[in-house]
């Protein structure tokens, strides 16, 4: 408590004796006006308990503006355009009030009330903020010219609520909290029809997918689990490589994420979501995401291992357009091409082209020793 007060609340409780009923009480608002005050000063934006902040005509917690903030950074790693982050905010906003959380009408979860019932992922994914606003914006970039859509049409598209009027007047909120949290320009629209500037097409395409459409350039040298192998013991990395491996076999299929087909990028978000880790979409997006491994010896499972790919298509070192998963034993999981699907190859025939390795998630530490264990 700041020192000035108690020398006032001392002696005006001291002469409280002397004083008429009318005055004690005006000494005591005084007082307590005071206290509140100070106390005041403790709380307000970013105090205990995260507080609120003003954006617009709105405010929001913590909670809020920190899914507010995933939602567009998810966005902005697909390349997509500040109408993408517009919708999924403002549908986010009428769904949760952008509260992640684990209950709802069945099976609904998560910021977007998505049903793990309907296909939209496990309890764990739909749960994941990052996740979930992949799965939106998988939708919603599905829908042709969502981004030419009137106010909440294309939210509604998505989501099929029983409520459609509600999502259109949560898009002025929503832009505000956009706008707070976009870094740098708008990313172009898609063109109208798929026509337009080839470089702004191929920008778009590029936060569908993988945008090698030609898959690995890798001569082919399919494999099989060897006798005796064992996934990682790490949880994590034992998830996300355990659902890559029980893929095998499953077609490649450009700008697919699942849950029955893939490209070589999709295979490698939706393993990681399994896990509950949100990466981006697309090689040239997820060459960043992570952290970069030094190199092929220190490779552990379920690193994110890049190549260049078809040349045709603008695969370089720089600019890597093929990825695939380290499961371990010197074996790649990957989505290969579209004639041949998802496959294992033997790491030997990656290494001369490797030219980037990202870890996604780092193992969780060993747990500590215990001090009071006797020693044998």
């Amino acid at each position: 408590m700041n020192g000035r007060i108690w020398p006032l609340l001392v002696i005006s409780l001291a002469g409280a004796v002397l004083m008429p009923a009318a005055l004690i009480t005006a000494v005591l608002l005084v007082v307590t006006s005071g206290l509140s005050l100070v106390v005041g000063g403790c709380g307000g934006d970013g105090g205990p308990g995260g507080g609120t902040q003003q954006v617009g005509d709105q405010r929001w917690n913590a909670e809020q503006m920190t899914n507010a903030q995933t939602i567009t950074s998810v966005v902005q790693q697909r390349r997509l355009p500040q109408r993408a982050a517009v919708i999924a905010i403002s549908t986010a906003i009428v769904e949760s009030r952008l509260i992640n959380v684990h209950h709802g009408d069945r099976d609904s979860l998560g910021l977007f009330q998505q049903r793990p019932s309907m296909g939209w992922g496990t309890p764990e994914q739909v749960t994941n903020p990052g996740y979930a606003t992949g799965k939106f914006l998988d939708h919603l970039v599905d829908l042709e010219g969502w981004h030419r859509m009137p106010p909440g049409v294309a939210a509604q598209k998505v989501q099929r609520s029983a409520f459609p009027e509600r999502y259109g007047p949560q898009e002025p909120p929503a832009g505000e909290l956009m706008e707070k949290f976009w870094q740098g320009p708008d990313n172009p629209l898609p063109p109208a029809g798929g026509g337009g500037d080839p470089a702004q097409q191929a920008s778009f395409e590029a936060a569908l997918g993988c945008p090698d459409q030609g898959g690995s350039n890798i001569p082919l040298d399919s494999q099989k689990l060897p006798p005796g192998y064992q996934l990682p013991a790490d949880p994590r990395q034992r998830a996300a490589v355990s659902f890559a491996l029980s893929k095998l076999g499953a077609p490649y299929v450009w700008g697919a994420k699942g849950p029955n087909a893939f490209d070589c990028s999709g295979l490698m978000q939706a393993a990681w979501a399994h896990a509950g880790v949100a990466i981006s979409a697309g090689t040239t997006t997820q060459k960043n995401d992570g952290r970069a491994v030094p190199g092929i010896g220190e490779l552990q499972p379920g690193d994110l291992v890049f190549i260049p790919g078809s040349p045709s298509i603008g695969g370089s070192p720089s600019n890597p357009r093929h990825v695939g998963m380290y499961a371990g034993h010197g074996l790649i999981v990957n989505a290969y091409d579209e004639s041949t699907g998802v496959i294992l190859e033997r790491l030997d025939a990656w290494a001369p082209e490797v030219v980037a390795i990202r870890r996604v998630a780092e193992p969780a530490p060993p747990p500590p020793a215990d001090p009071l264990r006797r020693q044998s």
